[in-house]
C-alpha cells in the first residue's frame, strides 16, 4: 500500500486497541489514546525505509536517505545470506527484512529501552521522529507542498508538548508499565503495531508480504503471505483509495468513541 493507507491504518489500529481496552475495564487515558494513534501513523510508514521512493526516505532529508541506502543494503544482504532454494534472486532489499514480524519486534523492543534509559531527551526524538512522518503519512497533501522545515518544526513543536501533557500525574507516561523506571516502556507498543499493520496492508497487494520471516514455508523462507492472488490488488489501485482508505477512516473513528467511552 502506499504512504497515507499506511498511516490511516496504524492510527485505526491504536484506536481500535483503545477501545478493546476500554471495552476490558482498562481505559487509555486520552493522552496516551491521541500520542499512540500518531505514533501508530508514523511507525506504519517505517518498514519502507528500505526503498529510496519511499516518504520515509525523503522525510528527514540526507540523514533519511543515507539511512534509506543502509538498510536496503544490510536487508539485501540478510535475503542473500537466508534465502532458500525456493526463494528468487533479488536485486535489492525492499520487502524483505524490515517487513518480517520479528523486525517489528526488536525495534518495537529497542524503542521501549531506549525511552527507559535514555531519558527525556530520548523520549522526545522518538516522539519527533514519529510525529513528523504522521504529518507525512496523515496530512501528505498539505506535508508535500510545505517545506520540510516546516514539518520539522510541527513535529518537534508537538513532540514537546504531548510529552509535557503525557509527563503530568494521571496522563500516561506510567500507563501500563507502573514499575520504578519504567515510564514511556509502552511506546515500544504502537510501534510494534503500526509495523505489523503495514505488513498486513503489503500482503494485500500483489506481492504479498514474508511477515513470519525466517519460518521455512515450503522450499521459501521468505515466502509472501497473502490471501489469494484473485483478492489481492495493487498499491495506489481504486480498492486502496476508494474501498481501504475511508474504511480506516470508519474504523478509527469508531475506535476512537469506543475508547473514549462515548458509544
Amino acid at each position: 500500500m502506499m504512504g497515507p493507507a499506511h498511516s490511516l491504518s496504524g492510527a485505526a489500529a491504536w484506536l481500535g486497541v483503545g477501545a478493546a481496552a476500554a471495552a476490558a475495564g482498562h481505559p487509555m487515558p486520552w493522552p496516551v489514546l491521541v500520542v499512540g494513534a500518531l505514533i501508530c501513523a508514523g511507525a506504519a510508514l517505517a518498514p519502507d525505509l528500505d526503498h529510496k521512493s519511499a516518504t520515509i526516505s525523503r522525510a528527514f532529508g540526507p540523514i533519511s536517505r543515507i539511512l534509506c541506502e543502509i538498510i536496503d543494503a544490510l536487508s539485501h544482504a540478510v535475503y542473500k545470506a537466508t534465502r532458500a532454494k525456493g526463494d528468487p534472486r533479488r536485486n535489492g532489499g525492499h520487502r524483505t527484512l524490515t517487513h518480517t514480524a520479528l523486525w517489528a519486534l526488536l525495534i518495537g523492543t529497542g524503542t521501549s529501552a531506549l525511552a527507559m534509559t535514555g531519558g527525556r531527551w530520548a523520549v522526545l526524538g522518538i516522539l519527533f521522529v514519529h510525529l513528523v512522518l504522521a504529518v507525512e503519512g496523515l496530512l501528505w497533501r498539505m506535508a508535500r507542498t510545505s517545506s520540510d522545515v516546516l514539518v520539522w518544526l510541527l513535529g518537534a513543536t508537538s513532540a514537546w508538548i504531548l510529552a509535557g501533557v503525557l509527563d503530568q500525574s494521571g496522563n500516561g507516561s506510567h500507563w501500563l508499565f507502573t514499575g520504578p523506571g519504567q515510564e514511556y516502556m509502552w511506546l515500544g507498543l504502537p510501534i510494534v503495531l503500526g509495523a505489523l499493520v503495514h505488513d498486513i496492508g503489503d500482503a494485500l497487494t500483489v506481492s504479498g508480504c514474508p511477515i513470519l520471516w525466517p519460518l521455512p514455508i515450503g522450499r521459501k523462507r521468505w515466502y509472501p503471505l497473502g490471501p489469494p492472488k484473485t483478492m489481492r490488488f495493487r498499491a495506489g489501485s481504486w480498492v486502496e483509495l476508494k474501498v481501504l482508505m475511508p474504511a480506516f477512516m470508519v474504523l478509527g473513528g469508531v475506535g476512537g468513541l469506543g475508547a473514549l467511552d462515548l458509544i
